[in-house]
């Protein structure tokens, strides 16, 4: 008897998954059907970007060599063409045009590319820095102090990587441009922070010396002066 009430259970079960399979069946193969063709699908997509990726850089390190070699105008054909190339190509592409505009003295068309890289809100914020300080590395020759500042002064934060950099730009304008305080108060920040490169610690007490003998404040040698800016 109790055969056959397992029989009937079996039977049951058979009916209620026989049904479950004809409602949700088509369902559960187009689930796993998506699974199959997406995952090819991402693979290919990842192998895709791995030809591209390879490709640009082939065409970015032979650009680079024609910059180096100052064929400059054959290295800005190589550039463009990565203008939609993946990754970060694009950017670092402008920016090594850029650096050949302003190698070959086209300082406007230099600076003009480097300000619209640093505004590019799409591209990672170390390269925007970067070509930043590029632009106010030209900008430092010519324009006034706050046309320097504009640039690089967001960039002198005491936890900035390129504190440094920046902050020795804004000495050299202000010093340029008659504010010799402000340019003493930007060597002061920069002798005053122990990771101050070395290089960058000798051209600023430079500077420094040069101001205090400008000024009447100290001989060129460190030694007093009097008031007549002579040494005793």
């Amino acid at each position: 008897m109790s055969d056959i009430f397992r029989e009937v259970d079996e039977d049951i079960r058979q009916e209620k998954y026989r049904r479950l399979w004809d409602r949700f069946g088509p369902w559960v193969l187009g689930v796993a059907i998506l699974i199959v063709i997406g995952t090819g699908g991402y693979r290919g997509w990842l192998y895709w970007q791995e030809q591209q990726s390879a490709s640009a850089g082939d065409t970015f390190f032979e650009a680079v060599k024609l910059s180096e070699a100052g064929e400059f105008e054959e290295a800005a054909a190589l550039y463009g063409e990565l203008d939609n190339a993946v990754g970060g190509y694009p950017a670092l592409a402008n920016l090594r045009r850029a650096t050949d505009l302003a190698t070959a003295g086209k300082t406007d068309e230099a600076l003009a590319e480097f300000d619209a890289l640093a505004n590019n809100e799409s591209l990672l914020e170390g390269l925007r820095n970067v070509a930043a300080l590029r632009a106010a590395y030209l900008a430092v020759d010519g324009d006034d102090y706050a046309a320097v500042a504009d640039r690089v002064e967001k960039l002198t934060g005491d936890a900035g990587p390129f504190r440094a950099a920046a902050r020795e730009l804004l000495a050299l304008s202000a010093w340029k441009n008659g504010d010799i305080e402000t340019a003493r108060q930007w060597i002061a920040d920069l002798e005053e922070d122990q990771e101050t490169p070395a290089d960058v610690s000798r051209r600023v007490s430079i500077l420094s010396d040069v101001i205090r003998s400008a000024n009447g404040d100290v001989a060129a040698d460190g030694a007093p002066a009097d008031s007549e800016g002579t040494n005793q």
